[in-house]
């Protein structure tokens, strides 16, 4: 994994978590320039996770042979364990601590489609969002992980074609009345702009450098400071994908550095746990009274810490634990057809 893609990752997890400390504090309210920036921009933490993922999918299945369902199952041992316990801790906070998180309501039919990824109106009514709220974007993964599948079928240089037409074609079957339009969303084009990416990476195509992809990176957020996201994948999916570029180009700034890269590890706990540790924070700051900026101080470094424990015990080691197991079964059935 490039160095350089691990901390941005890490830094798009951390600008998400800041956009929710104004929304779980501050009801997206702020007076100081920081505040507001968070606030209203801090959510193209999302496009820049969505094109990295599409960079990391196509790199890391690239010249591979490996079947659709070893790749559904490699990407459900990845994401679903750590998913599932995060969206159980908070269907039990809703339905016993209600208090904490007081705008959601617990009803067992809609945990159990979040727990599958199929997009439904939250019961506190406020959209298509799963128990755990930061899920919906898993939604869109799972859904991208699931076409990107089928393109084993077909040869590398088709994959990407194979993507694009077929978000093309969901998009037009979402306006039917028996599909969700939650699919019709332009951000899950942003899964090809990382596609795209990949493509040119492995071509040679992206330059190293230091000024100009800095100068790119500039522009790009100057456009995403000055557009809102009412034309998001163009106001801030392109921009994402150049700041992803231009990461790309400034590897050998990064290469070697192990702390960024394991908080790149850190990142998807991080934006699994940080809505749950933000939540308690503020019922504490509530019920006590104290001063906001103070618990938020505090929740920063249970985030990074609870973030750190959850990969190594959860991610981890679940992970390597399940393919070991997976590869014994299939090495064991190989040597039975063979008796």
């Amino acid at each position: 994994m490039l160095v350089s893609v691990q901390a941005l990752r890490a830094l798009a997890a951390w600008v998400v978590v800041f956009h929710h400390v104004m929304q779980v504090f501050f009801d997206f309210q702020a007076d100081s320039f920081v505040g507001r920036l968070f606030a209203e921009r801090g959510a193209v933490g999302v496009d820049i996770f969505f094109v990295i993922s599409g960079l990391v999918i196509y790199l890391s299945t690239q010249g591979k042979r490996i079947t659709p369902w070893r790749f559904m199952l490699n990407r459900v041992l990845r994401i679903v364990p750590a998913y599932w316990i995060y969206s159980l801790m908070a269907a039990l906070i809703i339905a016993f601590a209600n208090p904490v998180m007081p705008v959601q309501e617990f009803d067992l039919h809609h945990l159990l489609l979040s727990l599958f990824f199929i997009p439904a109106e939250n019961p506190g009514g406020f959209g298509l969002y799963p128990t755990l709220n930061v899920g919906w974007t898993l939604n869109y993964e799972m859904f991208f992980y699931l076409l990107f599948a089928l393109t084993f079928i077909f040869t590398e240089r088709l994959r990407l074609v194979f993507i694009v037409l077929s978000l093309t074609v969901f998009g037009l079957l979402a306006t039917l009345p028996w599909m969700s339009d939650f699919y019709r969303n332009s951000i899950v084009y942003e899964f090809v702009f990382g596609m795209g990416l990949g493509v040119i990476y492995t071509r040679g195509w992206i330059r190293q450098g230091f000024w100009l992809p800095l100068l790119v990176i500039a522009a790009s957020l100057l456009t995403i400071y000055h557009f809102d996201n009412s034309m998001r994948l163009l106001h801030w999916g392109v921009p994402s994908a150049l700041i992803v570029a231009a990461c790309i180009a400034m590897e050998p700034c990064f290469r070697g550095n192990r702390l960024l890269s394991h908080m790149g590890d850190c990142s998807y706990s991080v934006y699994l746990l940080h809505v749950i540790v933000l939540s308690l924070g503020w019922y504490l700051q509530a019920r006590l009274g104290l001063a906001p900026a103070l618990v938020i101080a505090a929740c920063i470094p249970v985030i990074a810490l609870a973030a750190w424990g959850s990969y190594e015990l959860i991610e981890k080691r679940f992970f390597v634990r399940a393919k070991l197991w997976i590869g014994q079964r299939t090495d064991s059935g190989k040597l039975q057809s063979l008796s």
